[in-house]
């Protein structure tokens, strides 16, 4: 193993969108697609509509790593990228030269001690961020290649099985969401077909799903009628309890990430089968929410004053969460935010404003039947995301540094 700078065997920035950029259109990235080393999307621009930051080329094996306020989130892989794919310049683009692996490059600037050395070298208050020269002076330490491939060989089958659950949690999420559509959308539940639509009876704000009709036997009502907005509960002050923050939802899954404990009793109170519903600007417009189910039986948790928190009442905890993830649903909270520019929040009172059709109580529990096992599944699926990340950073700095060695060790690597 040897000793030596990341210059010396990686090309920084190797390329850019510059005039003889043959492609009229391109697959975006920029910081806020990558989490955790996972990409959760990309934007198709056309050339003349692109972002000024668009500018960095990528290819099959490079590494991508944010150099604003640089972390341990905010780290890509690069595998198969169309050949237009191009990232923000909040990003730096590592390629790897002949004297190091691509993988191995990955997890070497994913480990503990560069996101460190970053960190401790990042530049400027409001937004701290390093350069390419600070980049190419880490310092770095090197065994041979087939030591290389062996460490990404090892810490790849954790990614591995990683990527695959995630990719198992949006389909089930993707699922219960169409289910969610057809049935309370459409209005092609089971047995539709037999069930008379009626007009409503009433004049409302409706959602504009509802369109003047809804099947026989439901009813039109408030949101606030069939949702509990922010339940009142009781906590000991005194006792730790879970807490989570604005970074702990997301923008796309209902998982929540919660790795802090508090005391005290300021901020929202959930238990589980409570949504959480970001009510701040531009929270809510990304589309933070998450459902509450990482708690243990009767527990209470705790979080940022900036959630809205949504409880069913009369419906079910799912039906809620996934009307919470609808269009006209965040419409409606959206138009009534009041405040100063970049720090407007939801006003509660939307909630009488929005109006929905409440299933009848047999469709209801035919629909919660089916969707639940599936919102236990995402759940069971991010423990075991949580146990093998865990897992693969305890490795990560000991195969890094050499201290398992695994020369001996009879691994493909191919």
């Amino acid at each position: 193993m040897i000793e030596t700078s990341l210059g010396t065997v990686a090309y920084i920035n190797p390329s850019s969108i510059g005039n003889n950029y043959s492609y009229k259109e391109i697959e975006y990235i920029d910081i806020s697609s990558v989490e955790s080393g996972v990409l959760l999307g990309t934007t198709h621009y056309q050339i003349s509509d692109a972002p000024s930051r668009a500018k960095r080329l990528v290819s099959h094996g490079d590494t991508i790593l944010s150099t604003v306020r640089p972390n341990r989130r905010s780290f890509l892989f690069i595998k198969n990228p169309a050949s237009n794919l191009v990232v923000s310049t909040g990003f730096a683009v590592l390629r790897a030269s002949d004297k190091i692996a691509p993988k191995f490059l990955y997890y070497l600037v994913t480990n503990q001690p560069f996101t460190d050395y970053l960190t401790a070298n990042a530049k400027g208050a409001a937004y701290p961020a390093v350069d390419t020269e600070i980049i190419a002076r880490a310092r770095i330490y090197l065994p041979d290649r087939p030591e290389q491939h062996k460490i990404a060989s090892i810490l790849s089958a954790y990614d591995d099985l990683i990527e695959n659950n995630l990719r198992r949690i949006k389909i089930l999420e993707e699922m219960a969401q169409i289910i969610y559509r057809e049935w309370f959308v459409r209005f092609r539940f089971p047995g539709y077909e037999k069930v008379k639509m009626v007009k409503i009876p009433i004049e409302t704000h409706c959602n504009a799903s509802l369109q003047n009709r809804i099947p026989e036997g439901w009813e039109v009502k408030k949101a606030s009628e069939c949702i509990e907005i922010n339940p009142r509960i009781k906590v000991d002050k005194d006792n730790s309890k879970p807490y989570v923050n604005m970074a702990g939802l997301s923008e796309t899954s209902m998982i929540i990430q919660c790795n802090e404990f508090r005391t005290g009793s300021n901020g929202s109170k959930y238990q589980n089968g409570d949504t959480l519903f970001a009510r701040i600007t531009p929270c809510l417009e990304n589309g933070k929410t998450g459902f509450v189910q990482f708690l243990n039986e009767d527990d209470v948790g705790i979080g940022s004053t900036e959630f809205i928190v949504l409880r069913s009442k009369g419906l079910s905890p799912e039906f809620v969460y996934l009307l919470s993830r609808t269009d006209d649903f965040r419409n409606n909270a959206i138009k009534s935010m009041t405040g100063a520019s970049g720090r407007q929040r939801v006003q509660i009172e939307c909630f009488d404003k929005y109006q929905t059709a409440k299933p009848d109580k047999k469709i209801i529990n035919k629909f919660t039947e089916i969707v639940r096992p599936m919102f236990q599944s995402i759940h069971r699926l991010d423990l075991k995301n949580n146990i093998l990340s865990k897992t693969c950073d305890l490795l990560l700095p000991k195969l890094i540094s050499g201290e398992i060695d695994v020369e001996g060790m009879g691994i493909d690597v191919q």
